[in-house]
């Protein structure tokens, strides 16, 4: 269905090509799951497929890449788009209509679809991706991960043979994701659609993989079987890496194959202690005190009289599903968002308490800084340089601590200070962004989505990162759907509801009592309480050592 004949890409004034020597088929009806570490060509590599690279992209095509017999070279994205399906990185920036079911029905619009057969696909749909609920609804009203349905549903109800998806599941929270992935398997399956997928969740994904793409970043592309590449893969799902750890072969990439192999495991860990998740584990002082806080958005109440207190040193867990309010939470926090009703007081550096939302936006800045789900939000200057040196102005530091650039390095090194800040990558993006905010240095740091488009060594280092910032006495919430940087860098968890805030614990034990939010490493040594390979490593060193 796709082939890649001797395929490179190389862009203007690049040091070096992006893709070069590409060689691969990709059967009709498989799943493709194509990984790699941030800026290493993943979305360069999907941009063949439908023709983005080169025609709008710019840069020079080399080789060749045919989809259904059909040359992309000689053939734009609009002469492909009865085969080809994409759903960017983006889902906002690709919206073209107002509401739901508008967005669903457009597709089929330009493709002089039947009226009768576009409202039996559109209502298909609506039901497929759980939108049913929202389909008058404006597409400029959703959460993110609701938006990054609507998006996923507007290239299926055109009924493509090939779908090429740029992180499809990184708004969406867990319950959510495993729908989309569901759905995506079943065309797989039963209707023989061809789907290339980028990812970076990679524990969501592979277990659903026929054959895995693995970008190294050097230009090249390896091919094979998931278990046979992830053997030497420097990124891997935890799974991987705990039957990595425990010498397991074949290499599994379900839970439900890991626990299969575990029984000895478990038994080694018996009886030992478990290691902390952070080293440092905060819980000093209040610096934050939020009291009754209510947001509304129109009719829709987003908050419902949340209390909560953040405490210095400590990282915070903000989770639950799409649309329980937890952004509208944080922008009340910041001070930015509506807040309809309740109090926020903020200590900084022994001064009486603030409210951010009656102080000027520059001493807001310095008592709580936030990442929002959209980082091009925050970015309006023409080279990350001046990014960057615009950030450390604005800080106005009187503190010794790293300056922007090193801030940036430590999440994703090597970008170039000449690049647009718009041109690079959303993982690049979020991480320009991530230094710009916390080079400030606030007492109180809120993070919304801040690991969607990050490899996992880049979430590695935003781990490292937020721990310092605990450990300088900061208080942190991190505002995620991703279980496994939760469980490898929170201290405590809250999960919204319906605005509400249910659950309210250490990471340990809401987390492993829930079997939506549990990491895959708790899943699998359950009813053991370890959350991450590295605590299982930690635990079993001594044991080890001993020996």
């Amino acid at each position: 269905m796709i082939r890649f004949d001797q395929v490179g890409v190389r862009y203007h004034d690049a040091d070096r090509p992006v893709l070069h020597g590409v060689d691969l088929t990709v059967p009709e009806g498989e799943l493709c799951l194509v990984v790699g570490r941030t800026g290493s060509g993943k979305s360069t590599l999907l941009g063949t497929v439908n023709g983005l690279v080169p025609h709008f992209t710019g840069g020079t095509l080399s080789g060749r890449v045919t989809v259904d017999g059909r040359d992309t070279a000689h053939h734009p994205p609009r002469e492909l788009a009865d085969v080809v399906g994409v759903v960017g990185q983006d889902p906002l920036a690709g919206f073209v209509t107002d509401t739901v079911e508008e967005e669903l029905a457009y597709a089929m619009e330009q493709l002089a679809v039947e009226p009768a057969v576009m409202r039996k696909r559109v209502e298909e749909t609506l039901d497929l991706l759980g939108l049913a609920d929202l389909r008058h609804r404006g597409l400029s009203e959703l959460s993110g991960g609701q938006q990054q349905r609507v998006a996923i549903g507007s290239v299926l109800t055109a009924h493509p043979r090939v779908l090429v998806l740029d992180e499809p599941t990184s708004a969406l929270d867990p319950t959510a994701a495993e729908e989309v992935l569901a759905a995506i398997t079943r065309l797989v399956h039963d209707l023989g659609v061809t789907v290339l997928l980028a990812e970076h969740r990679l524990e969501r994904v592979v277990q659903y993989a026929d054959r895995v793409l693995h970008l190294p970043g050097d230009g090249t592309v390896r091919y094979g079987a998931p278990a046979e590449v992830f053997e030497e893969t420097e990124i891997a799902p935890p799974v991987v890496e705990l039957g990595r750890l425990a010498g397991w072969r074949p290499l599994p990439l379900s839970v439900r194959d890991a626990r299969r192999a575990a029984a000895p495991l478990r038994e080694r860990l018996t009886g030992l202690p478990v290691p902390p998740v952070r080293e440092r584990p905060g819980g000093g002082e209040p610096v934050l005190t939020a009291d009754q806080v209510v947001v509304t958005h129109g009719r829709v109440v987003a908050v419902r009289e949340a209390s909560l207190e953040l405490r210095s040193g400590e990282v915070t867990a903000l989770m639950g599903r799409n649309g329980s309010g937890k952004s509208s939470l944080l922008w009340a926090l910041q001070g930015s968002g509506p807040r309809q009703g309740g109090t926020v007081r903020v200590t900084r550096d022994g001064a009486g308490p603030a409210d951010p939302k009656k102080v000027a936006a520059a001493e807001a800045r310095r008592l709580v800084g936030l990442v929002p789900q959209t980082p091009t939000d925050l970015l309006y200057l023409e080279t990350v340089a001046q990014e960057l040196d615009q950030a450390d102005r604005d800080a106005a530091r009187d503190h010794e601590g790293p300056t922007a650039r090193q801030v940036l390095d430590r999440l994703t090194p090597g970008i170039p200070d000449r690049s647009h800040p718009r041109d690079l990558s959303e993982g690049q993006k979020l991480a320009l962004v991530l230094a710009i905010q916390l080079v400030a240095a606030p007492p109180v740091v809120l993070l919304d989505e801040p690991t969607r488009g990050l490899d996992y060594r880049a979430k590695a280092a935003l781990t490292t990162i937020v721990g310092q910032l605990a450990s300088e006495g900061r208080a942190v919430v991190v505002c995620t759907h991703d279980v496994e940087f939760v469980a490898a860098s929170a201290d405590r968890v809250l999960v919204m509801a319906e605005g509400e805030i249910v659950a309210d614990g250490p990471t340990d034990e809401v987390i492993v009592a829930s079997p939506t939010f549990a990491p895959q490493t708790a899943k699998v040594l359950a009813p053991l309480r370890h959350l991450t390979t590295g605590q299982v490593a930690r635990a079993l060193a001594p044991a080890e050592a001993a020996r």
